[in-house]
């Protein structure tokens, strides 16, 4: 009898070998066997302790699109060829213009501008179904002078949202912990957008493509931002006056800061040119950070520049919510991209909202003026005898009447 293990000579009866130690005879146990593998499992050769579900407290993806896309004008159904079936208006692309309404108190529009041939801007925005529990707002700017910035922008938010879907981290329990902790988080961010342009730009690009950067984070009443380029935060509460959150990293902020007035800064001749952005020739894509807490209701703001160029000052933003007249985000968000498009729109244009608190009362709009009173018409002629006859024969006059001028020949005129 020798041990099935290592080949030593063993006593009749032994139950194990003394040898290595191994189990012999009829109660050993059979060999194991390695499992079989399974070329087209999901999971492929991932190692067994990776995540098969996602976390129940991310955040969901946005909903689906529907199917049916609206058109601007009518209504109606726009056809494969971007053409409304209905009233035959060309609607733009949906690189061009389009919405995100992740839940019924978060919302946003992308819109190209009236000015621009292509949309370099780009959304990602992410939302709880629980009004005020959480949501992602990320907006990026392509730089116009760099080639593919349209699908650079897009691939880097959309990169950035995926990191910012999770809860934001406590670190070791102290604010100084938390801070840190979340810093890291946005720099994360950042650093995947910036991963996601480069992989979408050309090695060979003499002009490698770039954005701009800036994200808000709500959790309840806690508001965290970050920012790289001139995209913009603001926090704009009903009752009290707004705030502008993040600081541009342009030359116009480089000028105000020496003490330039704003207004002339920000209408120079290099108002929108930037000092940090991202893309493969970024030499610092580390973002400014900051937290608030919101206090009331009000709205959270994220926006590219081609709306603040014409309302920079937070009480200018407030004043064209107001003028709205919809509560709803989204609808919020076009109202504000029909404001800017109405000025010129001479930028691509992105405005994403969240509303904090309770629902804004929709304003009615203001009645039509009263008619003014219209005199009543003039009572009717009382009937007169017609004129008699011209005279004829030796009493008709030698040259006959001369007609008065016609209407424009030596009447009056408004000029």
């Amino acid at each position: 009898m020798t041990c099935p293990s290592c080949g030593t000579a063993l006593a009749e009866g032994a139950r194990f070998c003394e040898n290595c130690g191994a189990q012999v005879g009829a109660d050993a146990p059979a060999p194991l066997t390695p499992p079989e593998q399974v070329e087209d499992h999901p999971l492929g050769d991932a190692p067994i302790s990776a995540p098969t579900r996602r976390p129940h407290d991310a955040l969901p993806d946005p909903l689906p699109d529907p199917g049916r896309r609206p058109c601007p004008n009518c209504g109606g159904e726009v056809g494969p060829d971007l053409y409304c079936m209905s009233c035959g208006t060309k609607a733009p692309s949906e690189r061009d213009h389009f919405r995100e309404s992740p839940a019924s108190w978060v919302g946003g529009v992308c819109d190209k501008g009236v000015g621009k041939s292509r949309n370099e801007d780009a959304m990602a925005l992410l939302a709880g179904p629980e009004p005020g529990s959480r949501a992602v707002l990320v907006v990026m700017d392509g730089v116009s002078n760099s080639i593919d910035s349209d699908v650079a922008s897009l691939a880097g938010a959309r990169a950035a949202r995926e990191v910012l879907r999770m809860p934001l981290p406590s670190g070791m329990g102290t604010p100084d912990s938390r801070s840190a902790a979340i810093t890291k988080v946005f720099n994360d961010a950042a650093a995947a957008a910036n991963t996601a342009i480069i992989a979408v730009t050309d090695p060979d690009s003499p002009n490698p493509a770039s954005a701009t950067f800036s994200a808000a984070v709500l959790e309840g009443n806690r508001l965290h931002y970050a920012n790289i380029g001139d995209s913009r935060s603001y926090w704009l509460p009903d009752d009290a006056p707004g705030v502008q959150l993040s600081v541009d990293d342009s030359i116009a902020q480089a000028q105000i800061a020496a003490g330039m007035p704003r207004k002339e800064a920000e209408s120079g001749p290099q108002a929108h040119a930037i000092t940090k952005w991202l893309g493969r020739d970024a030499e610092d894509i580390v973002p400014m950070t900051g937290a608030i807490d919101v206090s009331g209701d009000g709205w959270v703001l994220v926006c590219s520049d081609g709306l603040w160029n014409y309302a920079s000052e937070p009480g200018a933003l407030k004043d064209e919510i107001a003028k709205a007249g919809t509560s709803d985000p989204t609808a919020l968000a076009a109202k504000l991209v029909d404001f800017a498009n109405s000025c010129g729109g001479v930028d691509n244009i992105t405005a994403a909202l969240a509303r904090v608190g309770a629902m804004p009362e929709p304003v009615e709009p203001p009645p039509p003026p009263a008619a003014a009173d219209v005199p009543p018409p003039p009572p009717a002629a009382a009937d007169v005898p017609p004129p008699p006859p011209p005279p004829v024969g030796q009493n008709a006059p030698d040259t006959p009447p001369t007609a008065g001028p016609a209407a424009g020949e030596g009447a009056p005129t408004d000029g």
